[in-house]
């Protein structure tokens, strides 16, 4: 079975002549074809001599001809690019160059543009009430031009559901701003742009978040969703950059514009933080209250104000932590007597 040659295209741009001349020239050759139109129709009337009467024939038949033909099939050569716009053309199906330049330009009739994002027509709804009988859904279609837009551009796809390193489901959406850079390969290499882009982003999110955590323990040194956003951002930049290499896109920047559990794990999960921030606010409190003690007893000490036998020390400790570390205020207690 003989193998199909798969071809690879690089971006060749195409040196078009001025098309304002042209457009000039053409309307003035409709003017004087319509003059010999005029003429010859005069002179066909007229009693003149048959070569005055054949003269005024083939001025018709020229001045017809590209008044009919002639100037549309010129016409359809003239093509204007806005600043940051491009045409892909192809002659009888060969690529030929790509048009970049602002302004107006003339090439060969017979080329055509190509843009195959410009084959999926965008749609829109719109939904109107109708009465207590509900509502009628209106859809119109836009197809978009057959030129390329060499500007800078966002993707924000739809939030989806992944799950992270530890098996819990998430939710995470991301913006990537992007722009084509080789239109060769963006027309040739893939089917549509746009759809490959949104595919292959969806494609990377997916392999990245299932690396990392959505969130670690205080102190931890593990990577995380939450925690290492901007460094994930960059590698997500990195993965979708080498998918749609082929493709001629460069991608300039992603971020991850939404982050959350699932919202079937979202109460668990918040139960979960509020537990661990508790324990880690009392685990601060003993530690405080703790060396609040020492410093107490120890300044006791040095400074002989009182001299304290092991068991009254432990009574002392054990007040303090209690009045330290309580959630409400104490109401101590005075012992006016002695202590003994």
């Amino acid at each position: 079975m003989e193998k199909k040659q798969c071809y690879y295209y690089e971006e060749k741009e195409l040196k078009a002549k001025n098309g304002l001349a042209i457009l000039i020239l053409n309307i003035i050759l409709m003017i004087l074809s319509i003059v010999a139109i005029s003429v010859g129709i005069t002179l066909c009337a007229s009693k003149l001599p048959h070569y005055y009467i054949f003269l005024g024939v083939m001025l018709l038949i020229f001045g017809t001809l590209y008044l009919c033909v002639i100037d549309i099939i010129i016409f359809l050569g003239i093509k204007i690019l806005k600043p940051n716009e491009a045409l892909v053309l192809t002659l009888f199906g060969k690529y030929v160059g790509t048009l970049k330049e602002e302004g107006i330009f003339f090439v060969n009739p017979f080329c055509s543009a190509i843009n195959p994002a410009s084959e999926s027509k965008q749609e829109s709804s719109i939904s109107t009430e109708v009465g207590n009988t509900g509502s009628v859904s209106v859809r119109t279609s836009k197809k978009m031009s057959k030129k390329i837009s060499l500007k800078t551009m966002t993707l924000n796809n739809e939030k989806q559901k992944i799950n992270d390193q530890l098996g819990n489901p998430i939710i995470i959406g991301i913006a990537v701003t992007w722009k084509i850079t080789n239109t060769a390969k963006a027309v040739f290499h893939v089917d549509n742009y746009q759809e490959f882009l949104s595919i292959q982003c969806d494609s990377a999110l997916r392999d990245i978040v299932r690396l990392y955590p959505y969130d670690v323990a205080e102190g931890g040194d593990e990577k995380s969703l939450r925690g290492s956003s901007q460094e994930i951002a960059e590698n997500l930049k990195k993965e979708i950059q080498q998918r749609v290499e082929i493709a001629g896109l460069t991608i300039l920047e992603a971020r991850i514009t939404h982050l959350a559990y699932a919202p079937e794990i979202a109460a668990v999960m918040l139960q979960r933080q509020q537990a661990s921030a508790i324990i880690d606010a009392r685990k601060m409190i003993v530690e405080g209250a703790v060396g609040m003690v020492e410093m107490a007893i120890s300044k006791l000490g040095e400074q002989n104000i009182v001299d304290l036998d092991e068991e009254r020390k432990a009574q002392m400790v054990s007040n303090l932590l209690v009045v330290l570390c309580s959630n409400k205020d104490t109401q101590p207690v005075v012992n006016s007597g002695s202590i003994y």
